[in-house]
């Protein structure tokens, strides 16, 4: 069984006991989050597509972990300007692992 959820402007495609780094969510490392934002549910041969969610469906995950990933460098330069920027940025993340999947 496995599920295609959207959190933070993107979609995943889950199943139970995997883990993955999603955009920050609010909670501390042990909490659980309900996911509820369900766009499709595969239950061996039996398909649910929401439209545009599937009601009723929610995946119970696990926040396992908070942080930020590598430093991305973000560097601007105009030839024969004299014009140069150099920044750095680092996004949050939330690590999840899911629990289960109910449909």
């Amino acid at each position: 069984m496995y599920a295609i959820i959207r959190t933070g402007g993107k979609q995943y495609q889950v199943e139970a006991g995997d883990t993955l780094r999603v955009e920050k969510l609010e909670g501390t490392v042990g909490d659980t989050v309900e996911l509820d934002d369900v766009l499709l549910v595969v239950d061996g041969e039996t398909v649910k597509v929401g439209q545009p969610v599937v009601d009723g469906a929610k995946v119970m995950a696990k926040i396992t972990e908070q942080g930020r990933h590598k430093k991305v460098i973000v560097f601007k330069k105009k030839r024969r300007k004299g014009y140069q920027v150099k920044k750095g940025h680092r996004q949050f993340y939330t690590a999840l692992t899911i629990e289960n999947i109910t449909a």
